[in-house]
């Protein structure tokens, strides 16, 4: 039972610091169950069931998960389970300096769905070319200095 309390608790404390990341009061069980049920085409989430997933009562169901995280701007996956910050797939919403960057979450949830889907897309490619420029030697100055010699 200990595992699952400590499950709930995890979840609670990504889904609060996305809320803060998105600029919404992760304290509102009101304003969370009426922001979610905006998005979520399904029967609506009563305040309760929203103040559950707050105070780590309750983790919400799959489709919940992926309208959360589709809001939110993060990955479904670490939203549910978490993970190392390093970890691909772990949301880098920072400003270059490890602080959260609001505006850029701000920006996203102004697109609609299929632009968000493709600025998703266009982070991914990017993330992509810079793992693989990281795991790259510098075979370019390598070439400029051999031929200079």
């Amino acid at each position: 039972m200990a595992k699952v309390s400590n499950e709930r608790e995890r979840f609670s404390s990504r889904l609060q610091q996305s809320l803060l990341n998105a600029r919404h009061s992760p304290d509102s069980p009101t304003e969370l169950a009426r922001d979610f049920n905006a998005r979520f085409s399904g029967r609506p989430i009563t305040v309760h069931a929203a103040r559950k997933w707050l105070v780590s009562e309750a983790i919400p169901t799959q489709d919940k998960m992926r309208v959360l995280a589709d809001w939110l701007a993060v990955p479904i996956e670490w939203l549910r389970f978490g993970g190392n910050e390093n970890e691909p797939g772990s949301p880098n919403l920072s400003a270059g300096d490890g602080t959260p960057d609001p505006s850029l979450i701000a920006d996203l949830q102004l697109l609609d769905e299929q632009h968000r889907e493709i600025a998703r897309e266009v982070i991914r490619i990017l993330i992509r070319i810079s793992r693989h420029k990281e795991k790259q030697p510098d075979t370019q100055s390598k070439g400029i200095a051999s031929q200079r010699n």
